[in-house]
């Protein structure tokens, strides 16, 4: 199950959320202007951030400038309210898993929220007939490449 942060008028969250559907991905959505978001939940997601609070949160955005406020002076409570009262702060989408954290819709990552079992079935239909051969099937190939030549 993925949970998926998300807000009205988000192209990246319309497209994530159409990829985990497309893609047979159970998810449950959460509109970030709908509900708010309890302290353990905000706490859980920055445990899963790799680098801090810059991963989730967009400190170059509008709404963030704004407040002027140096997100490094703020203890865990004040980002905690802050994010609850501003969540439009927040990057999007935000996909939680038990074992991935997704913020923003790349293609690449995004795969990262399915099933180890089925990654190969995906990274197998990138062959010559799909229309984004020349982009990410160059790249593909030449991971490979690096990969076995480093064994």
């Amino acid at each position: 199950m993925v949970i998926i942060y998300t807000s009205p008028g988000c192209a990246s969250c319309r497209k994530a959320k159409q990829w985990l559907k497309d893609n047979q991905i159970e998810f449950k959505e959460k509109n970030i202007f709908t509900t708010i978001l309890d302290e353990n939940e905000i706490k859980y997601i920055l445990s899963r951030c790799e680098n801090g609070t810059e991963d989730i949160i967009s400190v170059r955005s509008k709404a963030f400038q704004s407040l002027k406020k140096d997100i490094n002076d703020l203890s865990m409570k004040e980002l905690v309210t802050l994010i609850q009262k501003n969540p439009s702060i927040l990057k999007r989408p935000i996909m939680l898993s038990k074992k991935s954290l997704v913020v923003g819709y790349d293609d690449d990552e995004i795969t990262v929220m399915m099933p180890a079992e089925l990654r190969p079935v995906v990274e197998d239909s990138c062959n010559p007939s799909c229309p984004n051969y020349d982009i990410c099937g160059s790249v593909r190939l030449e991971e490979k490449t690096l990969t076995s030549s480093c064994q």
